[in-house]
């Protein structure tokens, strides 16, 4: 059932869904390419160059977008389904990228921020559903790692688009995508699993034939391990909302009740200290500056190109993970990325520092370079990429869109907080007592994961939710 013959329908899936995720990931590595551009003499905005608050509010307001993406889309995701609530992401994403090139001033670009934040946060609380509902257990990992990897891939394409081109054409160029992503992703069935959960089996069938590569006609019959998968679809609602009153349950929707159980509990916390440690250990913060970082670090080579090999390396991480999540599993790379972050964080905060005491040091300016490649290589191998993963393997199927919904929502609300206060860190902390703060988190995400994380890879759900 993972052969490459039975497989590529998922694959294809996985691809076309996260053609979307490439715009996002645009959208993301935009203010790190624009922000020299609309901070100089020479910006296009009308009120004249942004300042640190603007800056700040600018690059925060995509993850308050994202808080109220996530909230929307992860609704309609149970009400009309995970298929038509990802196409319908593409219309804020495009609002997003059409509205850039016409502001003039910073509350213009904040509003073209958030509109397209709000297509970020459908995408990272539907999509690894989507995912994890269609994908044989045997690649659904390498399926969930698409995800972050894409986005990689749109960071990259801004930096480089960035280095090109004013901000204004990077916008146009990049939009184009969300009519791409509508013309291949229109054509994907509906996920068994949701289908099965309104009770329409043959449609469930129907689609699971066609993610498993099997004609769908009456003399190729399902095999008998297909066949379970679908008895097991067709069951799993009944398990999770308990038998007999199937119907009043599923009308009544998700309670607190659904949260009692010992290990839901479980699932949900670890679930809650992934996602808070995926946007502490400081990343995604500093990828929105990653330019600026340099520009202060006093780095030889010019802001945008550093920011160009950044964006490259972080890709190359994203692809390593999408290689070793099904051979050394999700709980090491969880923790060696933990712990290589640290450490490239650390090195970042010492050159800093001796630099600040007057140190000669300046034999050593590619360290900043070198450390913080490596601490984005590490984030993209693991903490920046699985946690969405890992999530919607651990939730049961029915709080599974609920609870995803309120652990993207936390995740929006500290993004928005640590992109906001970046500037203020660096100011009152210094750029070596911002670095060594995230550094200290990172090191205590590593003793998490080494204590409370469960390995997910090749197991059904009710295996992991039995390991807990």
């Amino acid at each position: 059932m993972s052969s490459s013959g039975s497989a590529k329908y998922q694959y294809l899936a996985a691809i076309s869904v996260n053609i979307i995720t490439i715009s996002y990931g645009a959208f993301c590595g935009w203010p790190s390419a624009s922000f020299l551009e609309l901070t100089s003499d020479k910006t296009p905005l009308e009120t004249g160059p942004l300042t640190k608050q603007d800056q700040g509010w600018v690059a925060a307001t995509i993850c308050l977008g994202g808080l109220f993406g996530t909230i929307v889309f992860t609704w309609l995701a149970d009400k009309i389904g995970r298929k038509l609530s990802i196409l319908w992401m593409a219309l804020p994403n495009l609002l997003g990228w059409i509205i850039i090139p016409y502001a003039r001033n910073p509350t213009q670009l904040i509003m073209a921020r958030f509109i397209g934040g709000a297509a970020g946060g459908g995408i990272f609380a539907v999509i690894p559903i989507y995912i994890a509902e269609l994908a044989a257990d045997s690649i659904r990992g390498v399926l969930g790692t698409f995800l972050v990897l894409t986005c990689n891939v749109g960071v990259l394409l801004a930096f480089v688009l960035g280095y090109y081109f004013d901000y204004a054409t990077v916008s146009w160029i990049v939009s184009t995508l969300s009519f791409v992503f509508v013309g291949c992703f229109w054509f994907m069935p509906e996920t068994p699993q949701y289908l099965a959960k309104l009770k329409r089996v043959e449609a469930a069938e129907h689609s699971l034939r066609y993610y498993r590569n099997i004609r769908s006609n009456p003399a190729k019959e399902l095999s008998e391990e297909l066949q379970l998968e679908l008895q097991k679809l067709q069951t799993a609602e009944k398990i999770t909302d308990g038998e007999g009153d199937d119907d009043e349950e599923d009308a009544k929707g998700v309670t607190w009740s659904d949260f009692a159980e010992v290990k839901t509990r479980k699932a949900f916390f670890i679930g809650l200290v992934l996602i808070m440690f995926n946007q502490l250990c400081g990343c995604f913060a500093m990828l929105n500056y990653t330019a600026v970082i340099f520009e202060q670090s006093g780095a030889s080579m010019p802001p945008t190109m550093a920011a160009i090999i950044v964006g490259a390396i972080q890709l190359l991480g994203s692809y390593v993970s999408t290689l070793l999540v099904e051979r050394l599993g999700r709980k090491v790379l969880l923790l060696l990325s933990a712990l290589g972050i640290a450490f490239g964080q650390s090195s970042m905060g010492t050159y800093s520092y001796l630099k600040l005491l007057e140190y000669p040091v300046e034999s050593f300016s590619w360290v900043p370079i070198a450390g913080f490649s490596f601490m984005i290589f590490m984030a993209a191998t693991g903490l920046l990429t699985l946690p969405f993963l890992v999530i919607s393997e651990i939730l049961p199927p029915k709080i599974r869109s609920t609870a995803s919904m309120i652990l993207m929502s936390v995740l929006w609300l500290i993004s928005t907080c640590t992109i906001k206060m970046m500037p203020i860190f660096t100011a009152s902390l210094g750029m070596h007592g911002t670095v060594y703060m995230f550094a200290s988190l990172s090191f205590a995400a590593a003793l998490f994961i080494a204590i409370y994380i469960p390995e997910t890879k090749g197991k059904t759900v009710e295996a992991i939710l039995a390991s807990l």
